[in-house]
């Protein structure tokens, strides 16, 4: 049993920054990748960014050059840098670690970023 709980999320002008943590607990050894995704009102869920237990990561195209992930493999948690936020950044923003074995995704419960123009 994995669980992801996220935190960070707020309200901020837009070409402003906000910094999203996700705290992993429970079988977190069985976790292999991790990353964020966000979805938006009347949207479909998008991939913003991943980064292996090794600590290679990637990127969504819309967020390249704007947002950083990292994660500290011996807290068990992986944090989203947002910079240079857009309106269109707004959404809920979902962690996620992903079983090595059978490729099982866990799910945070999300946390709400808005940007305002």
């Amino acid at each position: 049993q994995v669980q992801l709980v996220e935190s960070g999320g707020g309200l901020v002008q837009a070409g402003g920054s906000l910094r999203l943590s996700c705290a992993a607990s429970g079988s977190t050894g069985s976790i292999n990748a991790m990353g964020w995704y966000r979805q938006a009102p009347d949207k479909q869920r998008e991939l913003v960014a991943t980064i292996t237990s090794g600590g290679w990561p990637n990127y969504a195209d819309f967020v390249k050059g704007r947002f950083t992930i990292s994660r500290d493999n011996a807290k068990n948690t992986v944090d989203l840098q947002m910079n240079s936020l857009k309106p269109e950044d707004t959404a809920v923003y979902y962690c996620f670690g992903r079983r090595l074995r059978d490729s099982f995704a866990f799910w945070g419960q999300g946390t709400q970023v808005t940007v305002s123009p």
